[in-house]
């Protein structure tokens, strides 16, 4: 049996676009890792078994791509850490790191190309998740290039109690109603204009905010010390970021009375 985390990732800057040809959104958007994980394990079975998190569906899908032709399979164990479906890419974490795994489990494995292949029918996040660093990621998200940028501070997670969780597909649909994609390529231009200016940390502060979701709690981030605060993915996860860990733990204590919090720092390498 074989092991590894599968980290978390904020968005540290979402814009989005009109529908495409295929159905998705036209995106830009800067995936950051996290420390935070859950931890996914895979062995060799006769057949294909996913336990330990009754609403998977991604990591069995993944575990039906690596099987081999003479019918032997996987079986995968999910240590679930990570809260679903608040905008951290938990499943699709999962996902790739049971790829990972399993092809390493291969006795021909599949060639890194073939996997990028496998991930994109996966999710659009899922590709990120084979990759080490931040990434810009473009077209539907699965468009990816590497980026290098500051990984000195620490992350404040907040998941908001009294804030109802909303499909991925009904906030895309919100979004759509709202007009949403009016001025895509001037908050495109932005972003990128942006990324070119981050030197420091504290640089990450000029990039766009998320244009799926909004929430007050990333105002009052910011009001207890946060340089950057903002909804990540779909949320309904918030995320401070503070160039000091006493900074960040003053803040965890303040904040607590909203929701539930995580304290991590971001990771470079899956």
């Amino acid at each position: 049996m074989t092991r590894a985390p599968a980290p978390a990732k904020i968005n540290l800057s979402l814009v989005v676009g009109p529908i495409r040809e295929d159905g998705k959104h036209e995106v830009v958007t800067v995936f950051q890792r996290l420390a935070l994980s859950d931890r996914i394990a895979v062995e060799r079975s006769p057949g294909l078994n996913v336990s330990g998190f009754a609403g998977d569906t991604l990591v069995r899908c993944a575990l039906e791509y690596m099987t081999d032709g003479d019918g032997a399979s996987f079986a995968a164990r999910i240590q679930k850490r990570l809260p679903v479906a608040a905008g951290l890419g938990g499943g699709s974490s999962d996902a790739a790191t049971a790829l990972r795994l399993a092809n390493a489990l291969r006795p021909d494995p599949y060639p890194a190309e073939r996997l990028r292949t496998f991930a994109r029918a996966l999710g659009a996040d899922v590709p990120y998740f084979l990759e080490d660093g931040p990434q810009l990621g473009t077209g539907d998200g699965a468009d990816l290039e590497p980026l290098d940028l500051p990984q000195d501070y620490w992350v404040l997670l907040v998941l908001p109690r009294r804030v109802k969780k909303i499909s991925t597909e009904e906030v895309y649909a919100a979004f759509d109603a709202r007009g949403g994609e009016s001025g895509y390529k001037e908050r495109r231009a932005t972003l990128l204009s942006g990324l070119k200016g981050v030197d420091r940390s504290r640089d990450l502060a000029a990039l766009p905010p998320n244009d799926l979701a909004s929430s007050p709690l990333a105002r009052e981030l910011v009001a207890l010390g946060a340089f950057r605060a903002d909804v990540s993915g779909a949320g309904p996860i918030v995320y401070g970021l503070f160039l000091h860990g006493n900074s960040a733990r003053a803040a965890r204590r303040r904040i607590s009375p909203e929701g539930r919090t995580w304290l991590t720092t971001p990771a470079w390498y899956r």
